[in-house]
This record gives C-alpha cells, structure tokens and sequence, in this order.
C-alpha cells in the first residue's frame, strides 16, 4: 500500500527554525488532519514540503513509499504523486483551466490525449463529483469567487489523480454550497485510492469528513496524533488544552 511519511522535517524560514522535528503519515485512501491555532506552523509545513522558496528544510525524510523525495524540486514531485492546494490560490489571466490541465496531465502522464478527449473526461468528471462545469473553460482562478476556486482545486485533482494531496485550509472562506461539493469530491477521490493531509483550524469539517489520523500543531511542533476522536476532543476543549 502506497504511503507519504513525514520523518522528523524541520524548516526554517530567515535562519529561524519555523517547524521543528515534524512526524506524521497518511496512507493510500487515508484522510490525515493537521489541526492547530493560527500561527502554528501548519502552513508553513504544507508550502515547505512542496519547495516554496522562502522556506528551507534542514532536516527530516519526505518518503514516498520507499524513496526520500524531500529534495527533489516542486515538478519532479508532482510528477512522483503528490498534489500542493495553496490556501491563497494565483490567478492565470488568459489561460483555461482546460488549457492548463490539458498540459499538466500530458507531462504528468506521458499521455498525447487530444484536447477533445481530455475535455470529455475531465467533464464528466466533473459532473459525475457534482462540481461546476463552467469552472473549465474559464481562466484558472480569475474572477473566481473562495468557492469557485475551491471547487476548482478539486477539479484539478479529479483531472490529474495524484497519490497524495496536500490540502491548506480547503475549508476556509467557502460558502455552504461549494463546501459540501468540495467534501464530495474528496470522498470520491479518498475512494479512488487518493490519500489526503488536509491543513485547517475549523472543527467543522468533522460534519463533512471522518479523518483516519488528526494531528494537532502547535509552536512548530507536532504535540499529538490520534484519530477522529482527538478532533472531537479540540471541539471540547479548544487547543490550549490539548
């Protein structure tokens, strides 16, 4: 079964270490949480790992089944598997979501579909997940509203397929309507084999997902791991007391 294992990663962002000796792991299909308050270093460890230029890992293994991936820059490990959601998401004036997605699937996938079929799939995709179908053929992320571009990073995974994705608050700043269909098409992906960490500070998204693991962050640091039942427990008693 194929798993993402976080050994020890500690990041630094000025000569400041930022997260300090993180472990955690999500497996294939699996749902692992990072909880915390603002400021925690949940974020940062998302965007570190993906190879954002402001911050720099100086210690720890990012395994991707057997091989320490930590290293390789941001394409090689899309091209591995593995998915970053951004909380604050770029806009690409002039350029389609089709467009865009068309030519990531054919360099991730050595594929030489035609546009026509590539659209084909991916809108019935997107169709079957309940997602805006719209969303395709306007330019990625401009004039999208928080839950358009949710929904369109849910688009961009149902088209890709990626062994892991790493969400950073995908809860945040959606209404009702788009969150429940961007829960949807995480379920559907969870069962297609897509394994998730999912950043947020929102003890709500337990009414729309049931996490395997939830680990809560706190000062750089990982204080605690368990399962559904820990998220539950920061409902109850915030995270000062966990």
């Amino acid at each position: 079964m194929s798993t993402l294992k976080l050994n020890n990663i500690t990041i630094e962002r000025e000569g400041k270490v930022v997260v300090n000796d993180a472990s955690l792991e999500v497996r294939k299909g699996e749902v692992h949480i990072i909880m915390g308050p603002n400021g925690g270093g949940k974020s940062t460890l998302l965007n570190a790992l993906m190879g954002h230029p402001a911050y720099t890992v100086t210690g720890g293994t990012m395994m991707l089944d057997n091989e320490d991936i930590i290293n390789l820059p941001p394409e090689k490990k899309a091209s591995k598997g593995i998915f970053l959601s951004m909380q604050y998401l770029p806009g690409i004036a002039g350029v389609t979501m089709l467009s865009f997605l068309h030519r990531a699937y054919r360099l991730l996938k050595g594929s030489d579909i035609s546009v026509p079929d590539f659209y084909k799939s991916l809108t019935a995709k997107v169709k079957a997940a309940g997602l805006d179908e719209g969303l395709v053929k306007r330019f990625v992320n401009v004039d999208f509203s928080g839950g358009e571009k949710k929904q369109g990073e849910i688009i961009q995974l149902l088209a890709l397929e990626p062994k892991f994705a790493l969400l950073d608050e995908i809860d945040s700043g959606v209404d009702i309507d788009s969150l429940n269909k961007v829960f949807a098409g995480i379920e559907q992906l969870r069962k297609e084999g897509t394994g998730f960490i999912i950043v947020t500070h929102l003890g709500t998204i337990l009414e729309k997902v049931t996490p395997d693991r939830v680990s809560v962050m706190k000062g750089g640091t990982v204080v605690r791991t368990g399962g559904a039942e820990l998220a539950r427990e920061i409902l109850t008693k915030g995270f000062e007391n966990i």
